[in-house]
């Protein structure tokens, strides 16, 4: 069997001492040039691999971040850790995702596990505002920060977020200007930082514009397929049916859209829907949704460079930042040409 080369044999090739062998492959900036091509040249010659355990146990590093996604199936989840997988390589970082499919429990192992894997910091994209853990591992000095979603320990936890309340409240002003009256709301439970400030910014926008919240008008479930369809159809059937709906994700929207083309409805001449996050299918021309985008790609890439500079101890100081939302209008949302009475 041949032997394992070690950096004593890409030093002995290159004619250079171990200690230069490790500068080079740690990129240190000290480094001639003319030595530096010597040693890669003997690194490809002799085939040599570094140890990156050994070396991560070295320098207390493992070059790998964690990344804890609800659902990966989810374009926006795909979408923003695209992002994230993308923009690590250029900081030379390795990424593991870990998808809990929105369960608490599997949550907390996911968290265990990435610890167990001695990455060096957890980029968090969906947890309960109710969540503990992510406050007590800040507390012990442990690198985490949450984007779209935080908890309700403001005090001791990193987030990039959008102003969720905020957007809420353009998307429903949007359908009010339109002259829409009976709105109804599709979201998932409030126990999500994300579908609880979206609830109260719909609620707000109804109230400061006169118009009555009607419980009847609103979902706040599990967020599948065939719930939201059958819901939205059911609203959809009524004589006194909405003429718009919110959905509290554009994931939701494509539903709420399948099941107005069941109905027979013509978007945006018989029904308006908007969504929220802009994901990428939103602004095909075959959908046309109007959405809140949340500015997925610099919320990606900000919660990415924040940690990096948590882990590399660039920052010690509390990351919370908010990001303004923006109002895209495309052509899932017109003018209401009958205005209805709210019962």
């Amino acid at each position: 069997m041949k032997e394992r080369v070690n950096a004593y044999d890409v030093a002995k090739r290159a004619g250079v001492s171990q200690s230069t062998v490790s500068r080079v492959l740690n990129n240190y900036s000290h480094v001639k040039k003319s030595t530096r091509e010597r040693v890669l040249a003997a690194v490809d010659e002799l085939g040599f691999t570094p140890d990156e355990i050994a070396r991560s146990l070295a320098n207390n590093k493992t070059r790998t971040i964690g990344l804890i996604v609800g659902n990966i199936s989810n374009p926006f989840y795909a979408e923003t850790a695209h992002i994230i997988l993308r923009e690590a390589r250029d900081y030379d970082y390795d990424v593991i995702i870990v998808d809990t499919d929105s369960d608490e429990s599997s949550f907390d192992r996911s968290i265990q596990t990435l610890i167990g894997k001695r990455v060096d910091g957890i980029i968090v994209a969906s947890v309960r505002k109710d969540n503990k853990k992510i406050s007590e591992l800040f507390k012990l000095n442990f690198p985490i920060i949450c984007y779209n979603r935080k908890v309700d320990d403001d005090r001791n936890t990193n987030f990039v977020v959008v102003d969720n309340k905020q957007g809420a409240k353009m998307a429903v002003n949007h359908l009010i200007q339109l002259n829409h009256q009976r709105i109804a709301y599709i979201s998932g439970p409030c126990t999500y930082s994300t579908f609880n400030d979206r609830f109260l910014g719909y609620q707000s926008a109804l109230k400061e514009n006169g118009i009555d919240y009607d419980k009847r008008l609103v979902y706040q479930n599990e967020l599948s397929f065939d719930k939201v369809f059958q819901f939205s159809l059911d609203l959809m059937r009524n004589q006194n049916r909405p003429t718009s709906f919110f959905a509290s994700t554009d994931h939701i929207a494509l539903a709420v859209m399948d099941a107005a083309a069941q109905n027979g409805l013509h978007i945006p001449y018989d029904i308006s829907i908007i969504g929220f996050d802009n994901i990428d299918i939103a602004s095909s021309p075959y959908i046309g949704l109007s959405t809140i985008s949340q500015q997925k790609k610099k919320m990606a890439s900000l919660v990415l460079k924040e940690l990096i500079a948590i882990i590399d101890k660039k920052s010690d100081q509390l990351i919370q930042i908010t990001l303004e939302p923006e109002l895209l209008i495309r052509k899932s949302t017109g003018m209401n040409t009958q205005i209805r009475n709210n019962r």
